[in-house]
């Protein structure tokens, strides 16, 4: 077993509007099961352990020349530690992304677009319009840290089959097993991907 400081860290972040806080608790309750999921998911499907982190961070009502965007958590990240793997669920789409599920990835960090149900919070909701999402880009930056060669269009290749092949999303239960029962995480099918 390795020393638990030896661990890699992955820190999800919810990011969400002052004036939101109290109404998206339900929310970052399924963020915090999701994160601790997708621990166990990352370490089935790419043999790597990362101790799982998650909370918070609340944005401030900015002017428009200070809005919050992809460099202001890249600050972020660099602020925290590189060595740490960010992953910050966003209120907003990144300015920039080469893929089409609204995310973005570099080295050690990830951001998505956290999608709001209108209405109240719905774990199915999140799963196949957020959870599969965060799929998305954890598989690039796990299979670009594996030393995969083409991570990045081969993820695009699955992504794409899942919309207009009819491939299914992996479904997971609330204890992380797999399910095609009212699944409470969706994430990319990685049969082809490891």
């Amino acid at each position: 077993m390795r020393d638990r400081a030896d661990l890699r860290q992955l820190h999800f972040i919810f990011l969400i509007k002052e004036e939101d806080m109290i109404t998206r608790q339900e929310e970052f309750k399924y963020v915090t099961k999701m994160a601790l999921f997708f621990g166990d998911w990352i370490l089935e499907k790419f043999g790597i352990r990362f101790e799982i982190n998650s909370d918070m961070m609340i944005s401030s009502k900015r002017s428009i020349l200070q809005r919050l965007d992809t460099h202001s958590l890249l600050r972020d990240h660099r602020q925290r530690g590189e060595d740490t793997y960010h992953f910050y669920l966003t209120h907003f789409r990144p300015l920039w992304t080469d893929c089409t599920c609204e995310g973005y990835y570099a080295e050690n960090f990830g951001m998505v677009w956290w999608q709001r149900r209108p209405g109240p919070p719905d774990a199915a909701f999140m799963a196949i319009n957020n959870c599969t999402t965060v799929s998305h880009e954890l598989a690039h930056e796990l299979l670009r840290q594996k030393g995969r060669p083409k991570y990045g269009p081969d993820v695009h290749d699955v992504w794409t089959k899942h919309f207009y092949s009819d491939l299914p999303f992996e479904g997971y239960d609330a204890s992380h097993r797999r399910t095609n029962k009212s699944p409470m995480f969706l994430t990319i099918d990685t049969s082809d991907l490891v």
